[in-house]
């Protein structure tokens, strides 16, 4: 690809795609302040428990997958798990790590976990809030430390839980619509 701009044709390079887009395709979506605001609008992070909670970026029913925020206020294990997909993590604030492992996700990094993985992700104790950005392939079977099935969460799921929290807060359906692709 090339990205330099023709000393002799300046305005080549300037000029948008003038085809249309491919029929049937999602819409872009952009949101502003992932980083700030995002963090700190409470009202947006959906809970899962008294001190998990998540915020969607975009949540993907067409292709199964989601994105979002994952915040933990309180040390401990959060979830036992296996991957049906990959997921990609980058740790945002504090850090984790799987008991099944000897490597820790900290501020600043990034995680690969493949399909069919299972582990038990833990907040250490000194760390009193960790935010993490997770791109979910798949969905999560919820174990025992036997293995045997105790839940799961894919997209749906998440679609159902912001729905009911979203209403719970007053926002218009639309809020939900504007992130389902």
């Amino acid at each position: 690809m090339n990205t330099t701009v023709n000393a002799n044709k300046p305005d080549e390079q300037v000029v948008a795609y003038q085809l249309p887009q491919a029929p049937f395709m999602s819409k872009d979506l952009v949101h502003g302040g992932v980083l700030t605001d995002w963090l700190e609008d409470d009202r947006l992070w959906v809970p899962s428990t008294a001190t998990v909670s998540f915020k969607p970026l975009v949540l993907s029913a067409s292709q199964g997958y989601y994105v979002n925020l994952l915040r933990v206020r309180g040390s401990g294990v959060v979830s036992r798990h296996r991957h049906s997909g990959a997921v990609h993590a980058m740790v945002l604030k504090g850090r984790w790590y799987y008991l099944e492992h000897d490597w820790v996700a900290e501020q600043g990094g990034y995680a690969f976990e493949p399909a069919g993985e299972t582990h038990t992700l833990f907040v250490p104790e000194d760390v009193p809030e960790m935010i993490t950005w997770f791109h979910v392939t798949g969905g999560y079977t919820y174990v025992d430390p036997h293995g045997v099935a105790q839940g799961y969460e894919d997209v749906f799921t998440k679609i159902e839980t912001t729905k009911k929290h979203y209403e719970s807060i007053g926002l218009p359906p639309e809020a939900l619509l504007n992130i389902i692709r």
